[in-house]
């Protein structure tokens, strides 16, 4: 597996029983292992949530259940975003990281669509900075360039694909979160 194959890549991957989920979900979490100290792209991780969600999606897509389109990806969320389970800092100090009780819509739509939820990626405080800098967890680092931001507020999505890190991320733009970063990453 090559860990910058596209998501659509590896899901038809996936879906041909050419790759498992496990080995996918596997072989992301060595990468972040290795290479995420200096990137700064995840701000948490659930390895174990991860790891039990792509048994889940082997067992469907061995029992021959009906597979969503992206069945068995794995996609870290935004810290910005509201994930049930799961702390949701917006990259401040001032925010609790008490695990939220509802899920956005944005990340239920992820979810039917068979992503698996790999972790929290870095942002600025409150989403507010054209650069993903934050007090909570430090700055996040253009994998390309170390010395470099990878812009902001999606810069710790924006840097997790562009170091290998996942294949795809999500990531919002109010005004230029994502935008900015792919004119820095790209």
């Amino acid at each position: 597996m090559d860990p910058f194959d596209s998501a659509t890549a590896l899901a038809l991957a996936i879906r041909k029983q050419e790759l498992s989920p496990v080995e996918v979900a596997e072989a992301y979490l060595r990468r972040i292992d290795r290479l995420d100290p200096a990137v700064g792209a995840f701000v948490w991780r659930n390895d174990e949530a991860v790891r039990a969600a792509a048994r889940r999606a082997e067992r469907a897509l061995l029992d021959g259940s009906r597979l969503p389109p992206f069945h068995g990806v794995p996609i870290p969320v935004k810290d910005l975003a509201q994930v049930e389970a799961q702390p949701a800092t917006c990259g401040s100090l001032g925010v609790s990281d008490a695990p939220r009780t509802r899920t956005e819509p944005a990340i239920a739509r992820l979810l039917s669509a068979g992503f698996l939820l790999m972790g929290r990626t870095n942002t600025p405080e409150m989403g507010l900075l054209t650069t993903t800098d934050n007090h909570r967890y430090g700055n996040a680092h253009n994998p390309w360039d170390l010395t470099c931001s990878p812009g902001g507020s999606s810069g710790g999505a924006a840097a997790a694909v562009a170091a290998g890190l996942a294949p795809v991320a999500h990531a919002s733009d109010g005004g230029g979160s994502i935008r900015v970063p792919a004119s820095a990453c790209g």
